[in-house]
């Protein structure tokens, strides 16, 4: 298997496969028939996906494993467990590894013989070998795991809020909302820097929730918040006016989020979309056929279109065209097409009862097929679960 093959190169551990019921093969994993170990990795592969990370565990005191849960666009597989590594901090005891090893059913001769094969492993090695076997696999695979993303970008916004509401208190800074934020925000969204939205977006949960802890006052800074951004983004560009009528649909999810967490979890789906929308509507261009071109596309992608037709729109040949729009956008002009009709595609999944094929030929695809491949292709699943998992969020 090139994963084993390649995480024994990176740390000189082999890891081994783990099915859904906590089984692995007694041929490659020492402790496969041990109902506790079993117990212990059944509880970390639940925390894995939880975390959308690796999970870390102790078999026994001073023996430490990792493991990576699988999933492939929302269907978990299994887990692919590190291997067991002595830690160095505080030096392993390994009298009393032996010991545990023993009261865990193994044999004398195979505890011994366990614990020679063992390595030593500090927690920075570790973590980065679990990084590495995760990536690795991803990588390998071209599995999507779309829900453990989710589930750590979630993870992720709720450390950085409770570290801004941590920080803010440290400093003695002032508890009223901070206004300047919203023009940094603006300024990542515009820039398309999305990672860095997000962080200046967390801040400013962390201080809304210290100026005032009442969901009602959320709300209401959340949805001006909202406001604001959407009244620049027109403001900027006129063609932008579609981020208007998405706008009201965000702030009808943030006036139904019941608790701090749905709000918050609402406002960072928004500002995705939001960052799309201004993405697919060409924000901060730099050269106007490059913008004549976008509106152009984002106008009329229900329609056939292709490259000449762009093209001869602005005046330009096709070659001078693709050209431009790859040096200014980093996209071809079909890669902009698809990503245009398949955004309004989600718009309608959301927010109307349309068929998939209904929807297919109303954004242009004018093929059912082709428009599922290219849905999945950028979303990671199907337009039918996409909806669904919709439906189920709003709920």
């Amino acid at each position: 298997m090139e994963v084993s093959r390649d995480a024994f190169r990176a740390t000189g551990l082999r890891p081994f496969f783990m099915n859904l019921d906590g089984m692995t093969s007694p041929g490659e994993d020492p402790l496969a028939g041990n109902a506790r170990v079993r117990k212990t990795r059944v509880y970390a592969f639940h925390e894995s996906i939880n975390l959308g990370e690796p999970a870390f565990f102790e078999v026994v005191p001073g023996l430490n494993s990792w493991l990576v849960a699988l999933e492939d666009r929302r269907i978990i597989q299994g887990a692919l467990i590190g291997g067991e590594a002595l830690g160095d901090r505080p030096p392993p005891d390994l009298e009393r590894c032996r010991r545990e090893l023993l009261a865990l059913g193994v044999p004398p001769p195979e505890a011994d013989d366990y614990l020679s094969a063992r390595i030593s492993l500090d927690t920075a090695t570790m973590q980065a070998a679990a990084r590495h076997l995760q990536e690795a696999f991803y990588q390998i695979s071209g599995w999507k795991p779309v829900q453990m993303e989710e589930n750590r970008l979630r993870m992720l916004q709720q450390r950085q809020i409770a570290e801004a509401i941590e920080d803010r208190k440290r400093r003695g800074e002032s508890t009223t909302y901070p206004f300047e934020k919203e023009r940094i925000l603006l300024s990542h969204i515009r820039s398309g820097d999305q990672a860095g939205a997000r962080r200046v977006l967390n801040e400013m949960l962390g201080a809304m929730y210290l100026s005032s802890p009442k969901l009602a006052v959320l709300r209401a800074r959340a949805i001006e918040m909202m406001g604001y951004l959407t009244r620049a983004a027109v403001e900027d560009s006129p063609v932008m006016e579609p981020l208007i009528e998405r706008n009201h649909r965000w702030m009808e999810r943030l006036i139904q989020a019941r608790d701090f967490e749905t709000l918050s979890r609402v406002l960072t789906d928004a500002l995705n979309d939001f960052i799309e929308g201004i993405y697919l509507h060409g924000f901060n261009r730099s050269n106007t056929r490059v913008s004549k071109a976008l509106d152009f596309v984002a106008r009329n992608h229900h329609k056939p279109l292709s490259l000449r037709d762009v093209a001869a729109h602005v005046g330009l040949s096709s070659y001078r065209l693709a050209h431009l729009v790859k040096a200014h956008t980093g996209k071809t002009i079909l890669q902009i097409i698809l990503h245009s009709r398949v955004q309004h595609a989600r718009n309608l999944l959301e927010n109307s009862a349309r068929t998939c094929t209904e929807i297919a030929y109303e954004t242009g695809f004018n093929d059912q097929s082709y428009f599922i491949k290219h849905f999945k292709r950028l979303t990671g699943i199907t337009p039918a679960r996409y909806r669904r998992n919709r439906m189920v969020r709003t709920t």
